[in-house]
């Protein structure tokens, strides 16, 4: 990928006339701060170039090149440093809002859309740009980047759209796939129903055939039956006969009794004396 890079800041702001040129905002000692600063910075001393730039701030806090410069210094040295970097985001949006100076609140836009840019925030990339051609409209370097930002964001919405259009194919893909397991799911719930349903009815016809076999053979195995207060039917008939043969002598030796006695009546009458 295509790195933009920040502005010189030696290069920024060697020639500005508040460099040399006397400002009722700046002292001598804040403008040999911030060229000692800049003497540092191009020799690639960043760690010392950021103390010149805040003993600068310290004479002036207003001073936009002190500023500028210390935003410009912490970026070089804090690319891993989440703190410092934070430190130069801010110091930078305060530039882009309130500078006075035109040209420092431009470069302030271009540096923010530079760190944008390679964060791959494109869409802020083209606001910084855009806002730094609105105060230097000859800046090339601003409008070269903004067209490869606005490149980048095509790019990266074209992207988008396309994982987008994954996503709700293979979600179509997915729900179709649910689809047919829920159904061979509910074609298998219902085979194994019917399965067991069957079962069910053939167990039910064999325990209704199974009784009536069995209703047959208990009648031959089961003893005779008894009456009440355990005499069975057949000591009963004894019983019962033995005293019928024994009404029937009583009769007998009844008659044989009554017929002797008048056999006996016939002869005293035949016989008298």
């Amino acid at each position: 990928m295509k790195k933009v890079f920040l502005s010189l800041v030696a290069a920024a702001f060697l020639s500005l006339p508040v460099m040399a040129a006397d400002n009722d905002t700046s002292t001598r000692e804040e403008r040999n701060y911030i060229v000692e600063g800049n003497k540092l910075y191009r020799e690639d001393r960043f760690t010392d170039a950021e103390v010149a730039y805040r003993k600068a701030l310290q004479e002036n806090p207003y001073s936009d090149v002190g500023r500028f410069n210390l935003a410009a210094a912490l970026l070089k040295q804090g690319a891993s440093d989440e703190k410092t970097q934070q430190e130069a985001l801010q110091l930078l949006n305060t530039l882009a809002r309130e500078a006075t100076d035109l040209s420092i609140a431009e470069k302030a836009f271009y540096n923010l859309g530079n760190l944008a840019f390679n964060q791959q925030q494109y869409q802020q990339s083209i606001e910084h740009y855009k806002n730094a051609l609105r105060r230097d409209p000859s800046d090339d370097k601003a409008r070269e980047n903004l067209r490869l930002a606005q490149k980048r964001l095509e790019q990266q919405q074209n992207q988008d759209q396309n994982q987008d259009q994954n996503k709700d194919k293979n979600k179509d893909q997915q729900q179709d796939q649910n689809k047919d397991q829920q159904q061979n799911q509910d074609q298998q719930n219902k085979d194994q129903n019917q399965d067991q349903q069957n079962k069910d009815e053939n167990k039910d016809q064999n325990q209704d055939q199974q009784p009536q076999q069995q209703d047959k053979q208990p009648q031959k195995q089961n003893p005779p039956q008894q009456q009440q207060g355990g005499m069975s039917q057949e000591n009963a008939e004894k019983i019962l006969k033995a005293m019928e043969n024994e009404e029937a002598a009583t009769r007998r030796r009844i008659q044989n009794a009554e017929k002797k006695k008048a056999n006996s009546s016939r002869k005293n009458i035949q016989n008298p004396w």
